[in-house]
């Protein structure tokens, strides 16, 4: 994985945790070309960071967003 995908990733998963509830699908969808196993790969990480630096809610969004993601992608 690219160091310039790796931030794409980061950048969506910033505007999926700033987005208004709801609209995470549009942001989603808005980025088909992002979601691969890289970026379910960059939320775990992501999630297992906040997990560790008090933002469990950040954390379980993301760990949630993710697990719907994997079962789209059949992984």
């Amino acid at each position: 994985m690219t160091e310039q995908r790796q931030e794409l990733y980061m950048n969506l998963i910033d505007k999926l945790l700033h987005c208004p509830n709801g609209q995470e699908p549009d942001v989603l969808d808005n980025h088909q070309d992002l979601i691969d196993a890289g970026l379910i790969q960059a939320m775990a990480k992501v999630a297992a960071y906040f997990a560790h630096h008090d933002n469990p809610d950040a954390s379980k969004f993301l760990i949630h967003v993710a697990r719907e993601l994997t079962k789209q992608l059949g992984l």
